[in-house]
C-alpha cells in the first residue's frame, strides 16, 4: 500500500479506551438506583462514585481538596467566583486560549486582559508585569494541549503582587512540571472531563486547591449555597451562606471519570512514547522547529507542533500531510479570543448592563484588537498541530514521522 493511501489511525484519548471498566461502575450505579451525588435511596448515606472520584483526584494532583463540578466551563466559574473575583476586576489570560476561559472570567463581572504567547503557546510570566494593574485580581495560566506553562517564575511574579493564580488544566490532565503534577502550582485548578479531553464522562470537571476557604466557597457555589454534611467532613463550615449555582456532578458521570481517571498514566505513557518515535528525527530540518518545552519530562506528548519559518508554507504543507491521511490542523479548536464572534460587541452578556466592557469608548478597544498581540498572530499562524491518538501504532508514529520528513523536502526545499 502506497503511503497516500494509508489508512487514519483512530483518533482520540480517554474515549478510545472506554469499555468494561467503565461500564462496571455504570452499571453499579444503576443497580443501587443512586444516581445523584449527595444520597440515595435511603437519604442517608452518600454514594460512592463522585466521592470516590474527589479523593484518587486529589490524591493523584497532590493537592488537599478536589471538588467534582458539571463541566470544565462549570469549573473554571466556580473556581473564579471562590477566590472572589468580581465586578471591577481584572484577570490576565492568554489570548490564545478556549472559549470558556474569557467567558468564565465575563460572568463574574471581571474584565479580561489578554496577554501574548511565547513558543511554548502558553503564557510567559513577563506578561504579568507587562500587564499588571492595581485591579488585577488573578491570572488563569492555561497548559495548552499537554505541555506545562514555566510555573515557577509565574507563581513568584504573581504571588509577590498578590494576585491569584488559577490553572486551567482542561487540556492538560496527567503533566507535571518540575516533578509536580501542573494543578498542585496555584492557588486554585481546573480541570476538564469533557469527550476530546485526556480522560472523559462526556462532560464534567474538576477544581482542586490546598485553601480551606476557597474549597468551602466553592462548594457552595457548586450545590445553590449548600455545605452538605460530606464536605463538612472534609473542612468544617466557616463560611456565611451565600446565593450559589448549580455544577453539581452525577454519579453516573462519576462512574465514567473514576474509570478514566486510572487510565491517564496509561494515556500519558502510550503518547509519550509515540512522540518519541517522531520528534527527534524532525530535530533539525531546515525552517522548521518544534514547540518550546519548559519541562520535556513532563510532556503528556498527544499533540506535538511544528512551528514553519514560512508562514507560507503552512496551508500547502498541511494539506500534503492531510492527502497522506496523516492527522494535522492548522489550528485546533482554539483561536485568538480577539476573533471571536462575542467579541465584536463590547456587551457580549445577556444583558449590556452586566458586561465589562460598557463603558470602553470604543469597539474593539485596545488590547483587543489583532494588531495588539503581534507575537500570538506570528506564532499562532506558523504551526501544524499533529494530534496523536492512544490507539496508535508504532508503525502510525512512523509513518507521520516519513510524512513530515518527505512533505518538508517538497514544500521547504
Amino acid at each position: 500500500m502506497s503511503s497516500s493511501l494509508r489508512p487514519r489511525p483512530v483518533p482520540g484519548l480517554g474515549s478510545a479506551l472506554i469499555g468494561a471498566e467503565e461500564e462496571a461502575l455504570v452499571l453499579d450505579v444503576l443497580r443501587r438506583k443512586e444516581p445523584f451525588r449527595y444520597y440515595g435511596t435511603d437519604f442517608k448515606s452518600t454514594p460512592p462514585m463522585v466521592a470516590t472520584l474527589e479523593k484518587e483526584f486529589r490524591e493523584y494532583i497532590g493537592t488537599d481538596y478536589a471538588l467534582a463540578v458539571n463541566s470544565g466551563t462549570g469549573a473554571l466559574e466556580v473556581a473564579l467566583a471562590a477566590m472572589g473575583v468580581g465586578p471591577g476586576d481584572e484577570v490576565i489570560l492568554t489570548a490564545w486560549s478556549w472559549i470558556s476561559c474569557f467567558t468564565a472570567i465575563v460572568r463574574t463581572g471581571a474584565r479580561p486582559v489578554l496577554a501574548e504567547i511565547d513558543e511554548s503557546l502558553n503564557m510567559p510570566a513577563t506578561e504579568i508585569a507587562r500587564l499588571v494593574t492595581p485591579r488585577t485580581r488573578a491570572v488563569v495560566v492555561v497548559h495548552y494541549q499537554g505541555v506545562a506553562a514555566d510555573m515557577e517564575p509565574i507563581v513568584l511574579e504573581a504571588h509577590r503582587r498578590g494576585i491569584f493564580v488559577l490553572e486551567d488544566c482542561a487540556q492538560s490532565l496527567g503533566a507535571s512540571y518540575r516533578g509536580r503534577k501542573i494543578g498542585s502550582w496555584g492557588d486554585v485548578a481546573t480541570y476538564s472531563l469533557q469527550y476530546n479531553k485526556v480522560a472523559t464522562c462526556g462532560e464534567g470537571g474538576m477544581v482542586v486547591t490546598r485553601d480551606q476557604r476557597i474549597y468551602e466557597r466553592a462548594v457552595r457555589l457548586s450545590d445553590l449555597g449548600n455545605y452538605r454534611p460530606y464536605h463538612a467532613t472534609i473542612v468544617p463550615p466557616h463560611e456565611a451562606a451565600f446565593v450559589g449555582g448549580q455544577y453539581r456532578m452525577s454519579e453516573l458521570q462519576g462512574a465514567v471519570a473514576l474509570a478514566q481517571l486510572r487510565k491517564v498514566e496509561q494515556i500519558r505513557a502510550r503518547c509519550r512514547a509515540l512522540q518519541a518515535r517522531i520528534l527527534p528525527r524532525l530535530a533539525g530540518l531546515k525552517g522548521l522547529s518544534l514547540r518550546k518545552n519548559p519541562d520535556p519530562d513532563g510532556d503528556l506528548g498527544f499533540e506535538p507542533y511544528l512551528l514553519l519559518d514560512n508562514p507560507a508554507h503552512v496551508a500547502p504543507f498541511r494539506e500534503k500531510l492531510d492527502a497522506r491521511n496523516v492527522n494535522c490542523g492548522a489550528r485546533t479548536g482554539t483561536y485568538p479570543q480577539y476573533n471571536r464572534d462575542y467579541m465584536k460587541s463590547p456587551h457580549m452578556t445577556a444583558h449590556p448592563a452586566t458586561s465589562p466592557f460598557r463603558d470602553c469608548q470604543e469597539w474593539p478597544a485596545p488590547g483587543y484588537r489583532p494588531a495588539d498581540f503581534p507575537r500570538t498572530e506570528s506564532i499562532t499562524g506558523r504551526f501544524i498541530a499533529l494530534p496523536l491518538g492512544v490507539l496508535y501504532t508504532d508503525a502510525d508514529a512512523d509513518h507521520i514521522a516519513d510524512s513530515v520528513i518527505a512533505v518538508h523536502g517538497e514544500v521547504c526545499g
